[in-house]
């Protein structure tokens, strides 16, 4: 069975930047299943998916834009860190919620000051370029369910409310 949308994909993946450095690999642990066409992957790998069928191996390059997309510079910046009061612990790395002209938004601590703090609003793989290995492990139609929820479900459901 090809792979195309609304059909169950399981497979493995290891993913690296331009440069071979690892950033991410299900091979140690549980494959990923998802359901094709929900855009729960980056554009550019679940485009890549696309006609392969279980047994499949390969290797697909992603560009910046079809991955996390480019870094704007405009999205760090340098605000006083009394805005942060409330947070313990506040260190390089902590990610946090911020309140942005577009609602909410996932920003990441990137430098500590006495008085100030430094965010970066972008993805941390925004502006990188990515290599995947992948291996297709299974193809198969998605449930009725599994479409209305719009994830895989294991055996004997999903095991939460709806």
């Amino acid at each position: 069975m090809q792979i195309t949308d609304k059909k169950v994909v399981v497979l493995h993946y290891a993913v690296s930047d331009s440069e071979d450095t690892l950033i991410d690999s299900s091979y140690d642990h549980s494959p990923l299943s998802i359901i094709q066409g929900t855009g729960y992957l980056i554009p550019g790998l679940e485009n890549a998916l696309v006609d392969h069928v279980a047994g499949d191996k390969f290797e697909v390059e992603v560009s910046a834009e079809q991955a996390y997309g480019q870094r704007f510079d405009d999205y760090v910046q340098t605000v006083p860190k009394a805005m942060f009061a409330e947070i313990e612990d506040l260190e390089v790395g902590t990610q946090l919620r911020a309140t942005t002209d577009e609602g909410e938004q996932t920003v990441i601590v990137v430098d500590v000051q006495e008085d100030e703090i430094t965010v970066d609003g972008n993805h941390p793989l925004a502006g990188i370029d990515l290599k995947f290995d992948v291996e297709i492990l299974e193809v198969r139609d998605a449930t009725e369910e599994e479409l209305a929820h719009g994830h895989v479900h294991g055996e004997g459901g999903c095991g939460h409310s709806h």
